[in-house]
């Protein structure tokens, strides 16, 4: 019988949860634009040295909250701090299951109009939207379909900019100084007639701005930054270079939502149909466990332990407590070693052993992807990503490392490929290889 919900696919799965998931077919997240606009080294890097326009208004899904429960919907679902929630405020929402690991993140936005438009991956918002309805929310929620899931018109467009002259460039565009804005803080202004709001937000430790307006006025605001840009170096970035800027800024946002399991969260899987992400996602990498809980992660592993406010009750806040003074991990940079980097890359000529390609600037053949870190064969945490940038010069991951084991400047060895061939239509039979990693605090450094 052909399942109908993501909980139909694990009951017909035997419950061989990490099996289902290995063996999806499904590669990578996707960003559904041009994949170069000249070429991703150019790309790359104009958002360290000029400025570099990315697209995002196709690869996240967006809601639109209003209503008299709003506040508390959000309160009671995430780990953030409500109290001070003026229109004009950005924040990033993090949601935890009943046993502490996260569910998904994304940004919310506190608009003029009252309204909170919740944008990221699916998972945060088919969360939220299930919560409202199941919840006893007064709550109304509007959803903006992402493309990949079958939206067609979008209520807006989202666009970026970033590096040393984004600001410069859309001062320009705006015919002036913007208003006084913090960091996270929002402002409105105009690009070519069109009103704009803007999110000052920088990524990859570049100075920038995201600004989002009327989705029918894209292209009159697109041709005017492409203009008014070439004097400030613009370049466009595609869906190459985008998917390297994350993992040089060090967000984890190909996470594994923690919801395959739990009795308690029964009810949304059964509310997620079986061609959602979530039940078409593919985990892979050289980490392999028997418990799905060990793909998980908290918000110590993700950096978001600052944003867990205590004074308030949310679904994991009593796991999330019980653990509060334990040993965590630590999110820290690994760099590759060169000679080891070369030799998984000159794999692919002569009659040697075949290792794992690496797609440039970013290696990662499935949804959600974990590599084993050791030290003298003996784990101690687990690595995201495989990227280079031209800012770094090197490949590197991001660590999520037992942080009584880090150790600056210090050696690692990552497992680089799959133990085992698996479903996934973009991994290829290969070997396994370690690579030596250098544990770094910032991917440049």
């Amino acid at each position: 019988m052909t399942a109908k919900t993501l909980q139909n696919k694990i009951d017909q799965a035997g419950g061989d949860l990490i099996g289902m998931l290995r063996n999806s077919p499904t590669g990578f997240y996707q960003f559904p634009v041009p994949s170069e606009w000249t070429n991703w080294r150019d790309e790359q890097r104009a958002w360290g040295e000029t400025v570099v326009l990315f697209d995002q208004s196709y690869h996240m899904t967006d809601i639109y909250l209003s209503g008299p429960d709003v506040r508390r919907l959000l309160a009671e679902t995430s780990i953030n701090n409500y109290t001070d929630f003026p229109v004009g405020k950005a924040f990033q929402y993090v949601a935890t299951s009943p046993d502490g690991y996260c569910i998904g993140d994304a940004i919310g936005f506190h608009l003029a109009d009252g309204r909170v438009n919740i944008v990221g991956k699916p998972t945060a918002p088919a969360w939220l939207i299930h919560k409202a309805k199941t919840g006893g929310y007064d709550v109304d929620v509007v959803e903006d379909t992402r493309v990949l899931d079958g939206g067609k018109q979008r209520q807006v467009f989202r666009l970026q900019l970033q590096g040393p002259n984004a600001l410069k460039l859309i001062e320009k565009l705006n015919g002036g100084p913007l208003p006084e804005t913090r960091p996270f803080g929002m402002c409105d202004f105009a690009i070519a007639g069109v009103a704009i709001t803007g999110l000052r937000h920088g990524m990859a430790g570049a100075p920038g701005m995201e600004f989002w307006g009327d989705y029918g006025q894209k292209g009159a605001v697109v041709d005017a930054i492409l203009k008014a840009g070439e004097e400030f170096g613009l370049r466009r970035g595609g869906a190459r270079t985008y998917s390297s800027s994350g993992p040089q800024s060090g967000w984890v946002g190909a996470l594994l939502p923690a919801i395959y399991s739990q009795p308690d969260l029964r009810a949304f899987r059964e509310a997620l149909s079986a061609t959602s992400y979530e039940a078409t996602l593919s985990q892979g990498g050289s980490f392999v466990s028997d418990r799905i809980e060990d793909f998980y992660m908290d918000p110590w592993d993700l950096g978001y332990n600052r944003l867990i406010h205590w004074d308030h009750d949310f679904i994991g806040r009593d796991a999330l407590l019980a653990r509060k003074e334990q040993t965590h991990r630590k999110k820290i940079w690994l760099h590759w070693n060169d000679d080891d980097a070369r030799r998984v890359l000159g794999s692919l000529l002569g009659d040697g052993p075949r290792y794992k390609y690496m797609e440039w600037p970013s290696a990662m053949y499935a949804s959600c992807p974990l590599d084993r870190v050791s030290i003298n064969g003996t784990p101690i945490g687990k690595a995201v990503y495989a990227a280079y940038t031209v800012h770094v010069g090197s490949w590197f991951s991001v660590g999520i490392i037992d942080e009584d084991k880090v150790d600056f400047g210090s050696e690692a060895v990552l497992t680089w490929g799959e133990p085992v061939q698996t479903g996934k239509s973009a991994v290829e039979p290969h070997e396994q290889t370690e690579i030596r990693v250098t544990m770094r605090k910032t991917a440049l450094g």
